[in-house]
């Protein structure tokens, strides 16, 4: 049986991030919720200072953290502060909260490969933060796009695999 880890990310709103990573090769679930902000059991309208973010479940025989954080990267735009599409304020940031201190240095090695392959017009403004307690979100947000699919995202696939960031 296999030991499956989990993933914390923030990139916009997240309908979209879930539904795209929800197809990745590896990932054997997500959900969707709150992270990184002041008040314990936030809601979608009280949830001060929290990202927008996911929990990704994988298969670390079959994807690695640094494979999701490419996919990441290639999904939703890095470069801009709290900002994705038409959605903006801090709960649209860009951020990965890392539990524990190999998952830091190893998104810092991802992002430093980001901005040197030149692929976006700016530097990479995904914040590094320290896991805090994932809140999920309302069950209306879960698997939002599959039960509305033609619900709003700004997410899509910027790069292919072909050109991921990891070689």
């Amino acid at each position: 049986m296999n030991e499956y880890k989990k993933a914390y990310i923030a990139g916009g709103c997240f309908w979209g991030m879930e539904d795209l990573f929800r197809k990745r090769p590896g990932v054997v679930d997500t959900e969707v919720g709150y992270q990184g902000g002041e008040n314990e059991n936030p809601t979608y309208h009280n949830h001060p200072g929290h990202a927008e973010g996911i929990e990704i479940i994988y298969d670390p025989e079959k994807t690695s953290f640094k494979e999701l954080l490419d996919f990441f990267f290639r999904m939703h735009d890095p470069t801009t502060v709290n900002r994705q599409g038409n959605d903006r304020g801090s709960s649209y940031r860009s951020a990965i909260f890392y539990q524990n201190d190999t998952e830091k240095q190893k998104a810092e090695e991802v992002i430093k490969l980001v901005d040197e392959s030149g692929k976006w017009p700016s530097k990479v403004v995904t914040t590094l933060e320290p896991w805090t307690t994932f809140w999920p979100a309302e069950e209306y947000h879960q698997d939002y796009l599959v039960k509305n699919p033609n619900g709003y995202t700004c997410h899509f696939v910027r790069f292919e695999d072909g050109e991921a960031f990891l070689k």
